[in-house]
C-alpha cells in the first residue's frame, strides 16, 4: 500500500508529456477479442486497469508480447470462448465491453458484472437492450452475466438508446461489428474516445461510420484480421493537469494533446481567469492572478466532462466568489467534499448542487481518494494547500493516471509517493 504526500504552495512549471487516453484502451483491448490476428496497439497507457484488463485476456488464452513501454502485440485467434477471470472481471468497469466483444465473437460470454468506482447507480440496463434487439439472450445471475445467441451470431438491428451511454454505444458497437446485416443505434454518446474505438475497429477491418454524431451505422463482417493501431491522447488526463495549474499557479506546456476535444474544459478553465493558448499538439496555460467564480454544469459530449468536475472543483474552492456546480450524469460524484472540507474548503451540496464559497487558501490534511477522479482533485488540493496533505487510497488514482507523481515532479511539485507501513515502522520511498 502507498500514499502520496504532498508539500503545497508550490506554483508548476516544465512540461508535462500527455500519456494514450484511458477510456480509448479500456475499449480497444477487449475489442482486440473480435479480431482473427494479431493487433498492434500503440500508446497504450501504463495504469492498473489496462493491466488487468491485459491478464484477463490472456487467462481466455490471448498471447500478448510487449514490443515497448507502451506498444503491445495482442493476438486473440485462439481466445477461449468460456470466461474464467471473474474475480480481476469485477475490479474493473471496462470488464463490461468483454459481454459485446465475446458476443460478437463467439455468440456467447460470461462476465461478472463490473467493479470501478462507485458513483452511484450505473446500470447496464442499456447495454442489453441492445444485445436483445440483436438476438442475444441475456441473464444476470450470482453476480455473473450470461448472454447466448441461440443461432450462435447476432443479426443487425435498429436499437435506439433511452439516456445517452457512453458504455452502451461502445459495447452495441463492438457486437455489431461481426453481426450479421446492418445496425443502426440513434441517440449514441460522441466522447473522443468512442471515435477511437470505433477508428481501431475500422482498422481492423469493420465498418463502423458515425462515430462523433448522434447515429453510427454498422454493417456486420465475415471476419477482422489484424493490424496497427495508436490509441488517441487522453482527454481527461490533459484536463487534470490544466487545472492543477488553474489551481496552484503557474505555467506549464501540456504536450501530446488534440487541443480540439479539450475545448469543453479550456473554454471554462479562461471564464476563471486562466490563460491557455492551443499549439497543434499541445496546450499553454499559465495562472497568475486571482481566479474568477464560475458556474459549471457537467453533460454529455461536447459539454463538460463529468470526469473533470472534482478537479476543477479545487481551483473554484479558492475562486473569488460563489461559483455553483451541477452534476448532471453521476449521483456520488461529490464524495470528494468531505475531504476538501478538511482542508478548509466552504461547500455545500444540495442533491446535484453544490455552493462553493472561495477562500483565501487551503490547509493541508490527511485525506483520501474516494474514487478515481476525487483522488485526482485531492492531489491537486493539496499542491495548492499550505502545509503536508497526505493522501491514502492512491489506488484509485493510479487506475487512470500514468506516473502521476512523476509527471508532476517533472513540473516542480513536491509530491513523493511513499509506503504505508505497520504501525511502529517508518514509511520509506515506494519504489
Amino acid at each position: 500500500m502507498t500514499k502520496y504526500v504532498i508539500h503545497g504552495g508550490k506554483p508548476l512549471s516544465g512540461e508535462i508529456e500527455i500519456s494514450g487516453a484511458k477510456n480509448a484502451a479500456v475499449a480497444i483491448i477487449p475489442a482486440a477479442l473480435l479480431v482473427d490476428g494479431v493487433c498492434r496497439i500503440e500508446n497504450i497507457p501504463q495504469i492498473s486497469d489496462v493491466t488487468l484488463l491485459l491478464r484477463i485476456l490472456e487467462q481466455h488464452g490471448a498471447e500478448i508480447n510487449t514490443i515497448n513501454r507502451h506498444t503491445m502485440d495482442i493476438n486473440c485467434t485462439d481466445i477461449s470462448k468460456r470466461g474464467t477471470a471473474f474475480e480481476l472481471m469485477r475490479q474493473i468497469r471496462a470488464s463490461y465491453y468483454l459481454v459485446g466483444a465475446m458476443l460478437g465473437r463467439f455468440g456467447r460470454a460470461e462476465v461478472s458484472m463490473p467493479g470501478g468506482c462507485d458513483l452511484g447507480v450505473r446500470p447496464i440496463d442499456q447495454h442489453i437492450k441492445g444485445f436483445t434487439a440483436m438476438g442475444a439472450e441475456v441473464e444476470i445471475r450470482n453476480g455473473i452475466i450470461y448472454a447466448n445467441v441461440p443461432g450462435g451470431r447476432l443479426r443487425g438491428a435498429d436499437i435506439y438508446l433511452d439516456v445517452v451511454s457512453v458504455g452502451a454505444t461502445i459495447n452495441i458497437m463492438l457486437a455489431a461489428v461481426l453481426a450479421e446485416g446492418q445496425t443502426i443505434i440513434e441517440n449514441v454518446a460522441r466522447e473522443p474516445h468512442i471515435v477511437d474505438v470505433a477508428n481501431f475497429l475500422n482498422s481492423m477491418g469493420a465498418d463502423v461510420r458515425g462515430a462523433g454524431t448522434n447515429v453510427i451505422k454498422i454493417r456486420g463482417v465475415d471476419k477482422m484480421s489484424g493490424g496497427f493501431y495508436s490509441i488517441i491522447p487522453d482527454q481527461i488526463e490533459a484536463g487534470t493537469y490544466l487545472a492543477a495549474v488553474a489551481a496552484v499557479g503557474g505555467e506549464v506546456l501540456i504536450k501530446n494533446v488534440i487541443p480540439k476535444h479539450l475545448d469543453c474544459i479550456t473554454a471554462k478553465l479562461i471564464e476563471m481567469g486562466v490563460t491557455i493558448e492551443a499549439r497543434e499538439d499541445a496546450i499553454f496555460v499559465k495562472r497568475t492572478g486571482s481566479l474568477c467564480r464560475t458556474n459549471v454544469k457537467t453533460l454529455p459530449y461536447p459539454g463538460f466532462p463529468t470526469d473533470m468536475h472534482p478537479q476543477v472543483a479545487v481551483g473554484l474552492c479558492l475562486a473569488e466568489g460563489i461559483s455553483v456546480v451541477t452534476e448532471g450524469v453521476w449521483d456520488n460524484r461529490y464524495r470528494y467534499v468531505d475531504e476538501l472540507r478538511r482542508m478548509g474548503a466552504k461547500i455545500q451540496v444540495d442533491g446535484k448542487i453544490a455552493v462553493i464559497e472561495g477562500v483565501p487558501a487551503l490547509t493541508g490534511a490527511p485525506v483520501k481518494a474516494c474514487d478515481l477522479r476525487a483522488g485526482a482533485a485531492m492531489v491537486i488540493a493539496g499542491l495548492c494547500a499550505i502545509g503536508t496533505t497526505e493522501v491514502e487510497d492512491v489506488y484509485h488514482i493510479e487506475r487512470g493516471y500514468e506516473n502521476l507523481v512523476e509527471k508532476f515532479k517533472s513540473a516542480g511539485a513536491d509530491i513523493e509517493c511513499v509506503s504505508v507501513l505497520e504501525k511502529g515502522s517508518s514509511p520509506g520511498i515506494a519504489i
